[in-house]
């Protein structure tokens, strides 16, 4: 059952009356329950911690008139006791924040625009991030992975950013998959705005989702703040191109911080687009990953049989014994050649080389033209 108007009212003034993660009032609402922590709040009769969280909004917000703005703007509030809220995701970052990791701490609402069902599209899911200025390399191959991983039934967890989040939601897509895109801003605000069409199409195919009310504006400390929920809401994260300090290794360190699966894709060693991968990887912080298939065998879960990469295609001289081969390869290089020559080339003894002709010729791998040996064209 669907919670009550009231308790909705009261998770939608909670949600913006204080900074996130506001780890004081989230210990207020897990006391008194969401009505109740929402009354002690703009009665202002509520401990020192919670009033420094709240201090200056709670007389300004209300719950009612946040929540017709994201009527207006398509958007509904989950909430905790909404069965679509993913618990098992977000309960990592109220774990760490008993335990005493700064910066964490569960959202005490989302504001969510889309046909997606977070729940659901967080039980098997990848966060892809990276540089904003990212390179044609860093953007092809986030594309790429994105698109294996939502192929392969994992929804793309990223932030709407210009750059490799962009080209994550764009290969997930692509492929038809699930994508999701966490903002830092309102959720009647699109964020970057030359990513309107983008988000719209998110939407569509998965959900935009935001822990700050209607209205509120971009601002930097927020997509710090925002990445921790970028980071819990995937089974591991993948960091494709980041420089020495950047958003994308925020992100990183969050992963890390919750235990979950870090991984970093490698780039020119020249560039200074991948240096914060190489540091991770170097470090032992992240695993090395070129494919979607590493990217999934990381995150199965222990005892499933992991994905492997695609076997190559087998060649008919891969059973030659190594001499055998070494002949192959010479007949190749010198097409015409005679015994001698080919002796000479692979530098076998002429005896042997006589011998394994006839060999390669009845394996149909080689033939003898006009006096000289040739790759059979089979």
């Amino acid at each position: 059952m669907s919670p009550d108007d009231s308790l909705r009212r009261a998770r939608a003034y909670l949600a913006a009356v204080a900074e996130p993660p506001a780890p004081a009032l989230a210990a207020c609402v897990a006391e008194h329950g969401p009505v109740r922590a929402a009354e002690l709040v703009r009665r202002g009769a509520v401990p020192g911690a919670v009033t420094d969280e709240v201090e200056a909004r709670r007389e300004h917000v209300s719950g009612t008139r946040l929540l017709a703005e994201a009527d207006r703007a398509g958007a509904r509030l989950l909430v905790p006791e909404d069965p679509e809220w993913p618990l098992e995701r977000l309960g990592l970052l109220a774990g760490a924040a008993e335990v005493g990791v700064p910066g964490m701490g569960a959202p005490l609402a989302l504001w969510v625009r889309g046909r997606g069902d977070l729940r659901s599209a967080l039980s098997s899911s990848v966060s892809v991030v990276g540089a904003r200025a990212a390179t044609g390399y860093g953007e092809h191959l986030a594309a790429e992975l994105a698109h294996g991983l939502a192929g392969a039934g994992c929804a793309v967890v990223s932030g709407a950013a210009y750059g490799i989040d962009g080209a994550a939601h764009r290969g997930a897509l692509s492929a038809g998959g699930t994508t999701l895109a966490f903002l830092a801003c309102g959720i009647d605000l699109d964020y970057p705005a030359g990513h309107s069409r983008l988000l719209r199409a998110i939407a569509e195919q998965g959900a935009v989702v935001t822990e700050y009310a209607p209205g509120t504006p971009p601002r930097r400390h927020r997509f710090l703040v925002r990445n921790r929920l970028i980071a819990a809401c995937g089974q591991g994260a993948v960091v494709v191109e980041a420089g020495a300090r950047s958003g994308a290794g925020n992100t990183a360190n969050t992963a890390d911080a919750l235990g979950l699966p870090l991984m970093a894709a490698p780039g020119p060693v020249t560039s200074a687009s991948s240096v914060g991968c190489h540091d991770m990887i170097r470090s032992g912080k992240a695993v090395l990953v070129t494919s979607t298939a590493q990217v999934l065998e990381m995150i199965n879960p222990l005892g499933a049989a992991p994905p492997v990469d695609p076997v190559p295609a087998s060649r008919r001289t891969d059973s030659l014994q190594p001499r055998a081969r070494l002949l192959h390869d010479a007949v190749v290089a010198c097409s015409g050649a005679d015994a001698g020559q080919l002796a000479q080339e692979c530098g076998l003894p002429l005896r042997s080389v006589r011998a394994l002709l006839p060999e390669l010729e009845l394996a149909g791998l080689v033939e003898r033209r006009d006096g000289g040996w040739n790759a059979s064209a089979g």
